[in-house]
Order: structure tokens, then sequence, then C-alpha cells
């Protein structure tokens, strides 16, 4: 032992340690003949004080040249100062080396071991100290309580618990702290709660252990009524009973009662406590009360990092993003470094405004000082490029990740989701579970809209399927995904049966139902959800009637829609906004009051949209009103030059009227101005692959089938009452031509496709990016008949059911 003491020594002077034993002796402890144990002790004790490690090994040193005659108390604080000091492998030695020992020697060895994170030595003592037969006392209990709950093992608090019972310390307060913190983090609160009703002289500590026990774990209420019983009592609070008492206030929302508690913080001067402040602003931005937040927040002495993090995150996770980043900026010239927490949410309030600039500066700066490498960072970089549509820089970040979580992927499967990338989404998610990473309700939820945007309706049930076999099956947010994705995908029946079936229901789930139904053109069945929406007293929101008055237009339904669109001022109080009054123009324009229409354009107090015009001009279209048509477009390009759909639809009315010079004029107008039409599309899928027909297609590798199946249905229909509509036909050509040109349309190519892979009675469903035209829903709802099956066809405006020669729509789109 002395010859490890000595080469301790070496590491701090070259002197020996006879000089060093000098030096002590002469600094006022001398080495009398007869040994002091005490005036060592009280010297190591100094050193302690001092954090002089070189003069306590010189102590020690002291101590062996007379022989070690160091008493049992002596001995516990030579251990007691080599772990404070920092050198536990020396204490250890001592430890070892004691000529005897006691539950002290153990207790602060094992403290020591504690602090240092290595919990199997501790354990180990422990055992020893049972073994040995020495006295398990409270010092003991609460030691190895609190090593259980550093290694994260509360549960086994319960049998500890049943061993202080035994011996009688059940009611000493520092042990039954330290069980009620155990069984606090393990979520036990009843056994907290007996253990704080045993104990039999309750301490400040004991108290506020209680009530933050309650507050961790949720018992807000239960917190505040222990809190104010321990004033009653006559305790006054610590930071800490302050702490969790605001918490309990945070959760329960009553930012009232917490200003209340914040007046006597304020009275007894806590307000500067670190721990207090860091509560204050919980509280208050939980409530929303930002402004009282950033007040608490300039009125803090010592703002440290975490503080400056904290009210960066709560601006970007509120949307106030811009004094997220304000504040950013005032920390770094308050000269605080960031760490990666601060700029994990600067970086999420970059993302939130789009702010590339200040994104890629970050980037660079988080570069320098080696954060990029985070998981938290990198997730935000990932998030950043992604919401700003930069989907390559996103993918290059994630593929250079070293270090990958379930957010990771998340992040990278919302940003695809979000940008229309839906096949990249599902791809992506599919490589997911492949790695074995956990998914999520974010996961979930993404992949199901990704699904949506693609109706996708196989990988949809696929997923669907899924879920049900995880703890997220009756998650809301899943529930409302699965609602939106039957819809768009046109298994409207599906996803009421979803909705019917939900244990809870949000205002989202009943908006989803609602905008579904209206997307099917089932305005009596959304109007019917609307109805028992307010039977069960959920107030509607701005979202809610988009959907009502979007199904009342798609419907067809005058009356109804206007009494709806009154009555959101008068009833709710909600001021209609531009897509209100664009369902609105349609809804009038559609049912053939055009000048109702633009008068309604007029009145509006906002700014008119391209939404309005492209309403009225489509409405314009389907009445051939082409006077009103051409100022309604002339409104839209006024605004948006380039705007493609106007110029198509201008060119489909001018050719309904036959007027081929202005066809010619407004083509030759988008070729000078580089205005390209989006090519028609229709496609179906089939056991997960994906077909895609133009108009006059001929690539399919099916091609002789189609040809077949389609001159089957031409004449099958024509012997049951078909009459190609000419007009649908937008080409000065011979009506010969035009019959071929109308068999050689996308949807039907598609159709014949699907009646020849799909198994007899399924439905066929298709989807189209263009709005179908009216010869081929003619056509369509002969072919149903013909076939008796459902077919279901959904274009870019709505959902076509074509069932037994019916379509949903009644030839109202």
């Amino acid at each position: 032992m002395l010859s490890s003491i000595l080469h301790g020594l070496r590491g701090f002077s070259s002197r020996s340690s006879v000089e060093l034993a000098e030096e002590f002796e002469s600094s006022g402890h001398p080495l009398s003949e007869e040994f002091d144990s005490h005036v060592y002790a009280r010297a190591l004790q100094d050193c302690v004080a001092s954090f002089d490690e070189m003069k306590g090994r010189s102590v020690h040193c002291g101590v062996l040249k007379r022989g070690g005659c160091l008493d049992l108390f002596g001995w516990n604080i030579l251990i007691n100062a080599y772990v404070k000091l920092g050198a536990l492998i020396d204490a250890r030695k001592v430890f070892d080396e004691m000529p005897e020992r006691n539950t002290i020697s153990f207790v602060t060895l094992i403290q020591g071991y504690v602090q240092a994170l290595q919990f199997v030595e501790a354990i180990e003592l422990f055992m020893k100290l049972h073994r040995e037969g020495h006295e398990l006392n409270p010092f003991v209990f609460t030691t190895v309580l609190k090593l259980l709950v550093d290694m994260e093992f509360p549960e086994l608090c319960r049998r500890f618990h049943s061993c202080v019972y035994k011996l009688g310390h059940d009611g000493n307060a520092f042990v039954g702290t330290a069980l009620i913190d155990a069984y606090s983090l393990s979520g036990r609160v009843d056994c907290a709660r007996e253990v704080f009703g045993g104990i039999l002289e309750k301490d400040l500590v004991s108290w506020t252990g209680m009530v933050a026990c309650y507050a961790e774990n949720e018992f807000f209420e239960e917190a505040l009524e222990c809190y104010s019983w321990m004033r009653k009592v006559g305790f006054k609070p610590n930071n800490y009973t302050f702490a969790s008492s605001l918490k309990a206030c945070g959760g329960l929302g009553d930012v009232n009662l917490g200003r209340s508690i914040h007046g006597c913080i304020l009275k007894t001067q806590w307000e500067a406590d670190g721990y207090v402040g860091v509560s204050l602003l919980d509280l208050y931005t939980k409530c929303g009360d930002i402004d009282d937040a950033l007040k608490v927040f300039r009125g803090m002495h010592d703002k440290n990092v975490i503080i400056w993090s904290f009210m960066i995150a709560r601006y970007a996770q509120i949307d106030r993003c811009k004094e997220a980043q304000e504040l950013f900026f005032q920390m770094r010239q308050a000269l605080v470094t960031p760490n990666q927490f601060t700029f994990a949410s600067f970086l999420q309030a970059c993302a939130t405004l789009e702010d590339m600039e200040m994104g890629e500066q970050a980037h660079c700066h988080v570069v320098k000082v080696g954060l990029d490498l985070d998981i938290f960072v990198a997730n935000a970089l990932i998030y950043v490029y992604a919401k700003c549509g930069r989907m390559v820089d996103s993918e290059k970040l994630f593929i250079e990740s070293p270090n990958r979580n379930e957010v990771t992927w998340n992040t990278m499967i919302v940003g695809y989701a979000q940008s229309g990338s839906g096949e990249e989404a599902l791809e992506l998610f599919s490589q997911m579970l492949d790695s074995q990473v956990l998914s999520t309700q974010v996961t979930y939820s993404s992949v199901l809209r990704a699904c949506a945007s693609l109706a996708a309706l196989e990988p949809g049930m696929q997923i669907h399927s899924l879920v049900s076999k995880t703890i997220h099956n009756d998650d809301i947010v899943i529930g409302n995904s699965l609602i939106d994705m039957y819809a768009k995908c046109g298994s409207v029946k599906d996803a009421r049966l979803i909705f019917d079936t939900m244990n809870e229901r949000d205002k989202v789930s009943w908006n989803t139902m609602i905008s579904g139904y209206s997307l099917h053109g089932l305005g009596a069945d959304a109007l019917e959800i609307f109805y028992r929406m307010m039977q069960m007293k959920e107030k509607p929101d701005k979202i809610t009637f988009v959907g009502v008055l979007s199904a009342c237009s798609n419907g067809g339904l005058l009356d109804q829609g206007w009494s709806y669109f009154t009555s959101m001022h008068k009833d709710y109080g909600i001021e209609p906004c531009v897509e209100h009054y664009t369902c609105m123009v349609w809804l009038l324009g559609r049912a053939g009051h055009l000048d109702d229409a633009i008068t309604l354009i007029e009145q509006i107090p906002l700014e008119a949209s391209l939404m309005l015009w492209r309403a009225l001009l489509g409405a314009c279209v389907v009445h051939k009103n082409i006077e009103l048509g051409t100022v309604a477009a002339q409104r839209v390009l006024d605004m948006d030059p380039q705007d493609e759909s106007t110029h198509v639809l201008l060119s489909n009315m001018y050719a309904a009227a036959r007027r081929w010079d202005n066809v010619v004029s407004v083509r030759k107008y988008m070729k000078r101005k580089g205005v390209k039409k989006e090519p028609g599309l229709s496609w179906i899928e089939n056991q997960n692959k994906v077909h895609y027909f133009t108009v006059g297609d001929k690539s399919h590798p099916e091609m002789r089938l189609i040809n077949g199946m389609l001159e089957w249905l031409n004449i099958k229909i024509k012997k049951a009452g078909y009459v190609a509509d000419h007009d649908a036909v937008l080409l000065d050509v011979e009506d010969d031509e035009k019959d071929r040109h109308l068999w050689s349309h996308s949807e039907r190519l598609a159709l014949a496709l699907g009646l020849i892979v799909t198994p007899p009675g399924r439905p066929v469903r298709i989807i189209k990016n263009l709005r179908i035209c009216t010869d081929c829903h003619a056509a369509i709802k002969f072919i149903s008949k013909a076939v008796q099956r459902e077919i279901v066809v959904r274009d870019m405006n709505r959902f076509h059911h074509f069932e037994d020669g019916i379509c949903s729509c009644g030839d109202y789109w």
C-alpha cells in the first residue's frame, strides 16, 4: 500500500514522501510521539474541503510512517477523502487493507462507486456488507435505493422496502423519502403514498418528495393538495417544492393558480433559482402565455445554455419561429455557447419558416463545431432540407448519417410524403421495416398519407394490417389517417367502418369523414355526419365548413349550402376564408347562377384569388358562357400568366363552341410562353404494380387483349342504347375519327385492362389526373351494367362510383 501511495505522489511532485510529511508536520500537525488519529482525520477533512489531493496524500503518507495507527473513525475519513478527491482506486485499496470495517466504511465506498457510475461494484460491495453481518441502518438503505434508481431498476425497491419494514426503519424520514423517490420513478404512486403516510416525523424533504412524486406521475390535483397541506402544517416550500407544484399547474393548464404560486416564489425570493425559473418558463409556455414566459426569462440573472435552449425550443414549437431565431442571435451576443439541443430547435424554426439560407448557415456552423454527427442535430438538418423541398440534400444527409433512430427514418418519410413523393415514402418505409426499426405513430400516419396521395389502396390495406397488430391500433391519429386513406383510395365504405369503430374521435375524425363523403359526391352522407357532429357537441371549425360546403357544391345543394355559409359567422363566429368562398362560387356557378357567383366575388372582403376565378371559369365551361369565361380566364392569367389549367379550360371552352380560330390562338400563345399542357393520364393498380395509360396509348404489352375487350364493350353497350357524344371531342375532325378517338381515351384503356386482370365481382378502381369527359362518363355507366361490376373512377375533382348503370354523382359534376 505504501508503494502505491508513493507512486501516486510522484505524479504530483518530485519531492519525496519524507519531505511532504515534514511539510505536513511544519504546517501545524506534528508527528508527535503519541499518535493522535483525530488530528490526522481533521487534516484529511481540511484537504477534502480545499480539494487538495496532493496534501491529502501527504497526510496519508505521514500516517503510514507512523505505522498506520488510525482508529476506525480515521480510516473511514481516509476512505471518504479519496472518494471525494476522485481517487476511487486508492479508496478501494485503503478499504481492503483496513484492519476492521463498519457500515460507514461500506456506505462511503458504495457512494463513491455510485457517483462514478460503477454500479456492479457498488452492488457487489453491498452484498459483501450484508454477508459480513454489518448493521443495515438508514444510511445503507438510502444509499442502495439511490443506487437502484441510478441503475434504472426502481422496481426492485419493493424488496428493499420489505427489509426496511422488518428492521423498523419505515418511519424514518430519510429512508421514507428515498423509497418515495424510487416508487415515483417506477410509477407506483400508491406505494409512495403508503410510505409517506408511515413516516413518523415528516420533514420538508419528505413533503417535497411526495409533491414531486404526484407531479411526475401526472397526479396533478393530488400534487397541489399535498403542497397545500404542507403549507398548512407549517413547512415553507423550497425550490424543488415550487418546481413540482408549477409542473402540476402546467399539467392542469391552470395558469392562474400557477401565477399565485409565482407570487409565493417572489415573496420567498426563490425566483433567482434556475430550477424554479425553468419551471416557470415551462408553466407559462405550456399554458400558451409566452409573453409572461418571456418576462420571467428576461428577469433571470444567470441564463445558462439550458435556459436559452428551452426558450428557443418553445418559440419554435408554437410556430413563433422568427422570435426563436431572434433569441438564438441574442444568445450568441450574450456569449453563451449553443449545444446540440439549441441547434436542433433553431433548425426546427428554420424549417417551419422554410428559411433555407439560415438553415445552410447553421449547417456550416455545426460542422465547424463538430455537432453535425449528433443525432438530434442531424435529424433537424434532414428536416430543414426536406421542408424546404430539397429532398436530394435530405437523402444525402440520411445516407451519410452514422447514427439513425426512428426519428431519422420518420423525418425522411414525412419529407417524401409532404413533397408528393409517395412512392419514395413507401419504399423507405419498406427499408425501415427490413432494418427492424420500430415504427411509431408518425411513421404509420405518414405512410398512410403517402398511400392516400397515390390512391394506392393495396399498400394502404397492408399497412392497416400491420397497424392492427401493434399498440397503435386504437391510436386516434392513425385512425384519422386510415379514414383519409380509404376515402382518397376510393373505398369510402371502409373509411366509414373505421370511423364507426373508433373508440374515441376528435375534430379531425369528423372533418376527415365529412371531407371523404364530399370527395365521393355523397353530399347527403356528409351532411348526416355533420349533423351527428353537432349532436355530439363537437364545435366545428373552418375545415369542417370547407367539407360541408364542398359537399353541398358537389351535390348541387344550393339552398343548404347558402344556409350553412350564413350560419358559419352567425352561429359559430367563423369568418369565411377563400376556400369557403370558392366552394360557394362553384356551387352558384355549377347551378347556373353565374351572375350571383360574379356578384359574390365582387362582395368578398378578401382579395379575389386564383381559386375563385378558376371556380367561376370551370362553371362557365360547363354552361358554355364564353363571355364570362373569357373574363374569368383573363383575371387568372393576370395573376399567373403561366397557369396551365386556365389555358386548357379556355381552349376547351372555345373548342366546345366550335371557335377553332380562338383555339389555335390560345395554343399558339401557350407555345410562345412555354406553357405546357399536362398530358392526360389514367392508371390502375393490380398486385402492387401500377399500369399507366395516355390517350391513344399502344405501348402496353397486353394491348391486343385490351383492344379486344374495348371492341367487345363497344358492341355490348351500343346494343344497350349507348350513343357517342361527339361534343366531348374537342378536335375539328370527322365523326368516324371522333368515335375512334373516344374509344382510345386513357380511362377506357385502363378500364379494359382492369376488367381483364381483376377477379370477377371485385371493383375496378381507376385514377385519372384530369376531369373525366362526358362521353367516358356515359359509356362507363353502360359498361358497369353490362359487366355487373362496380367501377370507381377518381378524376382530378372527385370520385365517381358506377354501378348497375348509375353514377354516384347523379350526372352532376
